[in-house]
């Protein structure tokens, strides 16, 4: 990617940053960031083309040169962070560089197509639980071992046991409210969304999805209160003499 090219073309040209952008195949989020950490401005390059032929056109007048010590061209350390602190005010004064550049680059971004960002990464998250929290049958439990002590004369070893209805009925109640967050994304959405937004149609779907699956899920649930859990003694502690 030629950046010299594509500031060049925006500070002599009249073109627009979107269609800078769709010219050379960069999101606008990028360049938007680059314009401004850079500190484009139009007009600036055939600024510097004229003050170029002013000074080298003929009869002239030299400037005299003063001798001094040090850089004759020193690099402006401060451009950067000021016009940060310009386009961000205090938040350049904590946030990092990358969240600075992420929120330049959201800028353009409505309130809805961040609503249906929401919706597609609380969406992917139910998924991946499906396999982080999989219970594989009644006989899926998870011993821990939580501490360990050790005396004169003895050892005692304390566990944590989590049976298959425990672990199964955790997952149905965070697959319940991370379902009901996202019927919530989706009907704020639909609220402010435009009717014709081809993205509608794909939440409609969506929806009839959660709604069959949180009523598998209520169903479950009912089904499991209903019927009572085997009586197990469990002797946490373990210890010898």
């Amino acid at each position: 990617m030629n950046w010299a090219d594509i500031r060049k073309e925006y500070e002599t040209t009249s073109i627009t940053l979107k269609a800078l952008a769709e010219k050379h195949g960069v999101k606008l989020g990028t360049l938007k960031s680059r314009k401004s950490r850079e500190g484009w401005e139009r007009g600036a390059t055939s600024r510097k083309d004229a003050t170029k032929v002013a000074t080298t056109k003929k009869g002239a007048t030299k400037k005299k040169q003063t001798n001094r010590s040090g850089n004759p061209n020193p690099k402006n350390q401060f451009t950067k962070r000021n016009r940060a602190a310009v386009t961000h005010g205090l938040f350049s004064k904590y946030l990092p560089e990358d969240t600075l550049e992420i929120m330049e680059s959201i800028n353009d971004r409505s309130a809805a197509d961040l609503l249906y960002d929401q919706i597609q990464i609380q969406y992917a998250a139910i998924i991946r639980a499906q396999k982080i929290m999989w219970v594989s049958d009644e006989h899926d439990t998870t011993t821990i071992e939580k501490k360990v002590a050790d005396g004169d004369g003895f050892s005692t070893t304390e566990y944590e046991i989590a049976f298959a209805w425990d672990k199964q009925a955790n997952f149905m109640n965070a697959q319940s409210r991370a379902m009901g967050e996202l019927r919530s994304l989706i009907k704020q959405f639909n609220d402010i969304a435009h009717e014709d937004d081809e993205r509608r149609l794909k939440l409609e779907h969506l929806q009839l999805g959660i709604d069959k699956t949180k009523a598998e899920i209520e169903k479950l649930a009912n089904d499991d209160s209903s019927k009572a859990p085997p009586v197990i003694n469990i002797v946490p502690l373990e210890r010898r003499r």
